[in-house]
């Protein structure tokens, strides 16, 4: 079924990312919006049979059952199967956050269930752009800074290539129903304030950040490569100490190897900031000795990682 010029395009992009497998069932999440109806279109285009739909209903809108049911008679509409997704208990606290936690965790059990090989969201280059802005005003690093990834374990984002204007013409040109997510436009919500923000500035170029966080994500995968080398050869666990026999790596290597040992020790435990290891670092390559939750490191030549002393009350 790929005659359509915007389908074969889409086809190659999921390709690339797949490695061409033609007998890969893929889920498409669907929330109604115009994105993902455009991937739904897309996607339905490119791989006729080998698609389903999901619609994740976290009712917090008193719209949101109608537009799981505007997107269920539309995949009826044109024969894919398609299924609204609840969840078992209400949103709470950091609801956005909260939200997007639960719509994956749903989405794949849905995925697994009906044994699709891939999930796809309809995560475009303007996206792309906002996430890399709001990293880069937190002091994300590498891995923050490559932003959405095109590919995370069974989860696929082929419309990074593409732009918001496209898809809201091609749901417009092939006349598909869709609807607006008021929070899009809510400007409590940081990213919907930073996209009012950005509309103006036609001077940034999504596809060009789109790029530049795909190489930074190629730098990521490649410094993640090279710890897991590095910890296989220097790294030792002795009862119950931790010990890196080598220490003279650049900065960030060590940050790297810090967060490590930590995950080594206790793997539940959230990481370091940025600041704490850096202050760290500063005691360990002099020598010295620091502190880093429940854990304490002694530097030198060497670097020990030891479970802290209990404190005197």
């Amino acid at each position: 079924m790929v005659a359509d010029d915007q389908a074969f395009r889409f086809r190659q992009s999921a390709d690339r990312l797949t490695g061409s497998a033609s007998s890969s069932r893929y889920g498409i999440a669907v929330s109604g919006g115009p994105d993902s109806m455009a991937l739904l279109w897309l996607a339905h285009q490119a791989f006729s049979g080998q698609v389903e739909a999901a619609t994740v209903d976290h009712g917090l809108r008193s719209a949101s059952a109608d537009e799981a049911a505007m997107v269920a008679a539309y995949c009826a509409d044109i024969g894919v199967p398609h299924r609204t997704l609840h969840p078992s208990e209400p949103i709470t606290g950091n609801i956005q956050s909260a939200a997007r936690l639960k719509r994956y965790a749903l989405l794949e059990d849905w995925r697994a269930e009906r044994g699709l090989d891939w999930l796809m969201t309809a995560h475009h280059a303007d996206d792309q752009l906002e996430t890399m802005l709001m990293r880069l005003n937190r002091g994300s690093g590498v891995s923050g800074l490559a932003g959405v990834r095109t590919r995370s374990g069974a989860i696929l984002r082929p419309l990074l290539g593409w732009r918001k204007a496209e898809l809201q013409a091609l749901v417009e040109t092939k006349g598909m129903p869709f609807v607006h997510d008021p929070s899009n436009v809510d400007e409590r919500f940081d990213r919907a304030s930073l996209r009012k923000r950005l509309a103006d500035a036609d001077w940034l170029d999504p596809l060009a950040a789109t790029r530049s966080a795909a190489a930074l994500a190629d730098a990521e995968e490649a410094l993640q490569w090279m710890m897991a080398e590095l910890c296989a050869e220097h790294l030792v666990h002795d009862g119950d100490r931790w010990i890196l026999k080598v220490t003279g790596f650049p900065r960030e290597i060590q940050r790297r190897l810090i967060i490590r040992m930590l995950e080594q020790a206790e793997p539940e435990a959230p990481p370091p900031r940025g600041d704490a290891l850096d202050a760290a670092l500063v005691h360990l390559n002099s020598g010295g000795k620091a502190m880093l939750g429940n854990w304490l490191f002694t530097g030198g030549k060497s670097w020990t990682l030891s479970r802290a002393p209990a404190r005197r009350h």
